[in-house]
């Protein structure tokens, strides 16, 4: 999985600011997360990450394509500006599933330590996140419920 470097550039941005925990951070603090990041590419049939290891990043689709999958079935397929891995910022949990290229494939690649320094130097934008987080938990929750 060749690394490259990470651009802060429109196209970037425009996927960073609709990442619904990314919501309400302003322009400055998205750059500033991905200039963080580090750039991943992957190739068809590549595992992302694997059920069951460590999460340690957060992972942006910037181009191409893959699969959510778990015991091989597959959950749900990912393209440009799609996310997973978001829970990893927050909590040290195993993966709940594989994420597989399907085609050549880049990613913006957040790592926990990156994401929480930069916490560290702006705690306004948790209160927001975790905002998100929590309506979303409660989705969940209501989801299963019914």
């Amino acid at each position: 999985m060749p690394a490259f470097e990470a651009k802060a550039d429109a196209a970037t941005l425009e996927m960073l600011r609709k990442v619904p925990i990314f919501i309400g951070l302003s322009d400055r603090q998205l750059k500033h997360l991905a200039k963080d990041s580090m750039g991943r590419r992957y190739s068809d049939g590549d595992t992302i990450v694997k059920q069951g290891d460590e999460g340690i990043a957060f992972f942006l689709i910037l181009d191409g394509r893959a699969e959510v999958r778990r015991k091989g079935k597959r959950l749900a397929g990912l393209g440009p500006g799609d996310f997973f891995g978001e829970m990893a910022l927050f909590d040290d949990e195993p993966r709940s599933a594989d994420v597989v290229a399907t085609q050549p494939t880049s990613c913006l690649v957040l790592s926990k330590w990156e994401f929480w320094g930069f916490a560290m130097k702006e705690p306004k934008m948790l209160r927001g996140m975790l905002g998100e987080m929590a309506r979303r938990l409660s989705n969940s929750n209501r989801a299963l419920s019914e």
